[in-house]
């Protein structure tokens, strides 16, 4: 196969010219943001970042990219951890960032309902439906700069799952620029629709391989008239999972999140992110961060999250709880576990994983995992932390204590296999939400079902025939 050839100036000028100078980006101190994700991992090289400002532009541009067969890299936010939109080290890949497509078009309270653009940056959304007494929610650590496309490219999960569904489940219709410049208009509110085959959840979380998601109608919910959350402490991942169908049974759909914290990443936050108070004043082997949400009042949701959290505690599957007293508590709570991700860098070298199994099999996956993680490296220690309600756990290995970081990534391939093949052996998933990406492209090509690999090369093959968009990424 012959290597990428950077597009030559000429053509550069051609897909300037379709955005205009000030929106075509090529110095090289102002391109770097654009090619470099935000733990460092993935580094890229482009010659040209264009910055649309429409759709009809997208529209030309993908056209163009199509007729002389020049890749494009769409980014949103960039704040994905697989480096799905960081283009390669070839400098043949232009950049297309959709950051300036950021109107929300459309709220509808009544249909509950919002159209937002794919550059709307989520944290943005989450206030236009505040607004008019909506709740959009779609929650991530990096709402501050994730955008809408890159949540609905990746299929982003984050703490509402369980009650609300993932981004797929949040989207009711899609505009997308396919390749040729065509343009799939699928703007839709409906809730009910069996016309056919569902198009649009083939864009959302395919990473950019299909085409580029302009925008989208998401479904928003009536904001909870109360809602409390609780810190408990417990013995065990079982104790956990005992405590989790015990608040499902009494909640059902009340249960607006159900997270598991192991000791350890607590103990990093606690190190290293200001303000941290531990909300237990013992330490616990592990931790459960349970939010119960009321549409009729706070009273309801209170007396509900009491009576759950008493049968725990008489049932002997917590072992100290505390209710947050009030709003800025419940934050604080929450606080701490957005900070579990970015404290484990100070502890050095971390190799990641991003997991689902059925939510029964979690206590027998840490068991399993834990010994595996110390046969490959003694002393390594384990930040366990995630969405227990929906299966998914960020189980993050860091280096041993006074450990050398460059001989513990070295450990990368076999730690991963490990880990992985226990997921598999319990019928899990390697990606549970953060996608595939260059990360796990390879991993995904040589263990998926054969099957199932080919008939994603044979949608690639049939909306993408040129293969220009996000090369390399996927499949």
């Amino acid at each position: 196969m012959d290597s990428p050839v950077p597009p030559d100036v000429a053509l550069l000028d051609r897909f300037a010219a379709i955005v205009g100078d000030r929106y075509a980006v090529r110095d090289r101190d102002d391109i770097s943001p654009y090619i470099t994700e935000r733990r460092g991992l993935w580094h890229g090289k482009t010659p040209l970042v264009l910055r649309p400002g429409s759709v009809e532009e997208i529209s030309a541009i993908l056209k163009l990219a199509t007729e002389t067969r020049t890749p494009v890299v769409p980014q949103g936010g960039n704040t994905g951890l697989v480096g799905g939109q960081v283009p390669d080290a070839s400098g043949s890949e232009i950049l297309l960032s959709l950051s300036r497509l950021n109107r929300i078009r459309e709220i509808d309270p009544l249909s509950n309902t919002v159209t937002a653009e794919a550059g709307v940056i989520l944290e943005n959304l989450h206030k236009a439906a505040d607004e008019v007494d909506r709740l959009f929610p779609l929650s991530l650590g990096s709402q501050g700069s994730a955008q809408i496309g890159g949540n609905l490219s990746s299929n982003a999960g984050g703490t509402g799952v369980l009650a609300y569904g993932n981004a797929r489940e949040l989207c009711l219709g899609v505009e997308v620029v396919l390749p040729t410049g065509e343009i799939f208009d699928d703007l839709r509110k409906l809730k009910k629709d069996n016309t056919g085959y569902d198009l649009k959840n083939l864009f959302v979380g395919a990473e950019g391989t299909l085409g580029v998601i302009t925008a989208a109608v998401l479904k928003l919910v009536p904001k909870p008239k109360g809602r409390e959350v609780a810190w408990v402490g417990l013995e065990s991942p079982r104790a956990a999972l005992e405590l989790f169908g015990l608040a499902s049974d009494r909640a059902g759909g009340s249960l607006t999140a159900f997270e598991l914290i192991a000791e350890m990443p607590l103990s990093f936050a606690e190190k290293h992110a200001p303000g941290t108070i531990r909300p237990l004043a013992d330490k616990w082997p592990w931790y459960v961060l349970m939010e119960i949400s009321s549409g009729r009042s706070a009273e309801d949701a209170r007396d509900l999250a009491e009576h759950i959290l008493s049968e725990g505690l008489e049932a002997g599957l917590a072992g100290d709880v505390v209710i947050a007293a009030n709003l800025a508590q419940g934050a604080a709570f929450w606080a701490i576990r957005e900070a579990l991700s970015d404290t484990q860098r100070p502890e050095g070298a971390s190799i990641k994983h991003d997991i689902s199994v059925p939510v029964a099999s979690i206590p027998e996956f840490i068991e399993r995992a834990g010994k595996a993680v110390e046969a490959v490296s003694a002393g390594a220690r384990v930040a366990c932390f995630g969405h227990l309600g929906d299966g998914n756990l960020h189980y993050n290995v860091s280096q041993p204590v006074g450990g050398d970081a460059e001989a513990f990534l070295a450990l990368y391939r076999p730690m991963n296999k490990v880990v992985h093949d226990i997921v598999r052996d319990l019928d899990g998933s390697i990606s549970a939400e953060h996608g595939i990406g260059q990360l796990k492209r390879d991993e995904l090509l040589a263990t998926a079902p054969p099957t199932a690999i080919d008939l994603m090369r044979r949608v690639k093959a049939a909306f993408d025939p040129a293969g220009i968009m996000n090369p390399g990424k996927v499949i």
